[in-house]
């Protein structure tokens, strides 16, 4: 289970959105407002937003998205249990709302559309309500024995749209090659023929890396965004861990002839900044030039 949440100005849309014919949606839920029909619904959301006028963004718009895996387990009243769970863990309460269930996708999935504004007139409180929401979907997902998925191992990548399609394409190159690879110099070229770039983000005006970024028909992702398990600090540590596995087996090789991978990283670094890597010492010169240069600058 996963919450997407929107927030915006106008019900007219987001009403109009959830209860499209086209997306054969049907009212589960609902509270506080007419339900004659898409209009009575909007002018119900309207009228509310006036005991509070100081409220600029007064639509709250969450989908609940759920595995493929439960659709057979997942009956209307179920939906609407764990619908009005994850409302009152989110704080939701009080409030005008609609829950409609879409049946245009594969997976189950229902539209909760709220009024910020409650029936007293205060305000919903949105802080980290994103931070807050995946953690309350987690629980949820375990105390209603929903499906687990397992990562990005379940996405239909033919359905992904641009930028998700790149990053997944990213993702699915790394997943293969990080784990071969015992360099980064090594890795950077596997990348690299598979059209995918790599830069470093430093820490300042250091030579210290910081971070990844991997760059595919024009977009640009931190290592971080396109997995967790491919930032640069972990996939240092993977590296690291292969080239230890490769010393096991090739038993003929001493630890003295083995490459460092911190060591090979900061040749690649010193690349990327247009550092000619066969002369290690002009960087060495470069750096005592800046501490020189900002000495007389605080002068």
């Amino acid at each position: 289970m996963i919450a997407k949440i929107i927030k915006g100005k106008g019900f007219k849309g987001a009403v109009e959105y959830v209860l499209d014919k086209k997306k054969a949606a049907e009212i589960l839920s609902t509270d506080g407002v007419r339900t004659k029909n898409s209009k009575a619904i909007i002018q119900s959301f309207i009228q509310q937003t006036n005991l509070n006028p100081r409220v600029t963004k007064t639509v709250g718009h969450i989908s609940l998205d759920f595995s493929a895996q439960d659709k057979d387990n997942l009956s209307n009243p179920k939906i609407v249990e764990i619908a009005h769970e994850y409302m009152k863990r989110m704080d939701i309460k009080d409030i005008q709302y609609i829950i409609v269930r879409h049946y245009d996708k594969e997976h189950p999935h229902v539209h909760l559309v709220f009024n910020r504004v409650n029936n007293q007139g205060k305000t919903i409180s949105d802080k980290n309500d994103r931070f807050r929401s995946e953690k309350i979907c987690k629980d949820l997902t375990f105390d209603f024995g929903l499906y687990f998925a397992k990562g990005k191992e379940n996405v239909k990548e033919h359905r992904l749209r641009e930028p998700d399609k790149t990053k997944y394409e990213i993702y699915n190159t790394l997943k293969e090659v990080v784990p071969n690879c015992r360099s980064w110099n090594a890795l950077i070229q596997a990348l690299k023929e598979q059209g995918i770039q790599t830069s470093f983000k430093y820490k300042g005006r250091t030579d210290e890396v910081q971070g990844i970024i991997f760059t595919k028909n024009n977009f640009k992702f931190n290592g971080s965004k396109v997995d967790r398990q491919f930032s640069f600090s972990k996939i240092n540590r993977q590296i690291q861990q292969n080239i230890s596995r490769e010393s096991r087996i090739n038993t003929k090789y001493s630890r003295g002839h083995e490459m460092n991978p911190l060591v090979d990283l900061s040749l690649s670094a010193y690349k990327y900044r247009h550092i000619d890597r066969e002369n290690h010492s002009s960087s060495v010169n470069l750096r005592k030039k800046r501490k020189n240069r900002d000495r007389g600058l605080s002068r």
